[in-house]
């Protein structure tokens, strides 16, 4: 309701979630054991081929997907899986609805969180559209059950179908992106985290991904002064940038700073959003274009080497951006080898291998914005040089 705090929507949302028939679960082996006594030899096998059939890609394949998996029989040890991504998501976006205002919710599947913005605001409709008409039939069903008369569920495909109507506030969360798998756009170079403005690049990667089409229809749909609510698979760097470029073009901007979110997948621990509060008004947050912040920049040698111990551990690993600032500061560095190559999959990647003072590093960059850098005593090169070995593809 209107006023509660965000533990009370999350105790809510719980309670919601157990209503769908949904548990949480932190063990894989739990899981997995609960799913194989609910659901058949012909479920799993069903499953199996839809996934597979899904991951070549195509909206078809997708489509059928979410058809088979909207059986109600399914829904429950299906979807528990999803646990933590509907009470981490679903809490944040409740939170910041406005209960008087009518609520769009794009790819909204068989209703799981469409229904508790429904409840948690019963004096607001709320819409659901999804291209999977078995998902709508299921949701429509669910919220009869749930007694609610202030949500409705309607068959729409954002990659075809125009909306017909405007709304004050639209949600869209894991709807636009396409394809999961896409790398997004490289820097410029494996040296730098910037990327060129190319249009064509641009284009190109709104249409490989879908979101192209998809956004232009949300935002269409968008009324004035409303806000577009979006959480995508965009944590990628090389993701983020021309999804937020997308959104800018089409004067898309936060409202609050984006808020990167970290759930569970039973024991999978998923780094995912951020979550975008945007509308067309004037920006409170400009796009940043940066790596997120993380501990590890500040290169302290003096504490590294009084800090060494007698186990095989390195002296200093880090595997986060800031790997690039740690690396600027070694003093003194002599790149003992190095290459610099293009990869098949369109990376260009950077391994060198060095010395600074008495210590030897092995620095690793690519044009995707990884990167990693390993510190050890000069007199233990031999890790450093089979590493190297290892990630270049050289024989031993």
């Amino acid at each position: 309701m209107p006023g509660d705090s965000n533990d009370e929507i999350r105790t809510s949302l719980e309670q919601h979630l157990k209503a769908w028939g949904l548990r949480r679960f932190t063990s894989d082996r739990d899981y997995f054991a609960w799913q194989q006594r609910t659901f058949s030899r012909n479920d799993l096998d069903a499953l199996h081929r839809a996934v597979e059939t899904r991951r070549q890609g195509g909206s078809a394949a997708d489509q059928a997907f979410y058809d088979l998996t909207a059986q109600p029989s399914l829904i429950p040890a299906l979807y528990s899986q999803r646990y933590d991504y509907y009470l981490e998501v679903g809490s944040r976006i409740s939170a910041v609805l406005d209960p008087d205002q009518p609520i769009l919710d794009a790819g909204c599947g068989i209703g799981i969180l469409t229904t508790f913005y429904a409840a948690q605001h019963p004096t607001c409709w709320v819409i659901g559209i999804d291209r999977s008409s078995a998902s709508i039939d299921q949701a429509r069903r669910r919220a009869k059950e749930l007694g609610l008369d202030n949500v409705r569920f309607e068959c729409y495909d954002l990659e075809k179908d125009a909306l017909p109507e405007r709304y004050p506030a639209v949600i869209a969360t894991h709807v636009l992106f396409q394809s999961e798998r896409d790398l997004g756009v490289p820097s410029r170079s494996w040296a730098t985290f910037d990327r060129d403005s190319d249009p064509l690049t641009q284009e190109a990667f709104e249409a490989r991904t879908g979101i192209g089409p998809r956004l232009d229809r949300l935002s269409v749909a968008l009324a004035p002064g409303g806000r577009a609510i979006l959480f995508e698979k965009a944590r990628l760097l090389s993701r983020r940038i021309p999804f937020q470029r997308a959104l800018a073009a089409r004067g898309l901007f936060p409202l609050l700073r984006p808020e990167p979110i970290r759930y569970a997948s039973v024991e999978e621990i998923t780094e995912d959003g951020p979550l975008y509060i945007l509308s067309r008004g004037p920006a409170s947050f400009l796009w940043d274009e940066q790596p997120e912040p993380d501990e590890g920049a500040q290169l302290d040698l003096s504490a590294i080497m009084q800090a060494r111990g007698t186990d095989e551990a390195p002296l200093y690993e880090n595997h986060w951006p800031s790997a690039q600032v740690a690396w600027a500061q070694l003093p003194a560095r002599q790149v003992v080898r190095e290459v610099t190559r293009d990869e098949a999959d369109g990376r260009q990647l950077h391994v060198e291998q060095g010395l600074s003072g008495d210590l030897m590093y092995l620095y690793v960059a690519n044009t995707f914005d990884q990167r990693q850098l390993v510190v050890v005593e000069a007199a233990r090169r031999g890790m450093l040089e089979q590493y190297y070995r290892e990630i270049v593809g050289e024989n031993s």
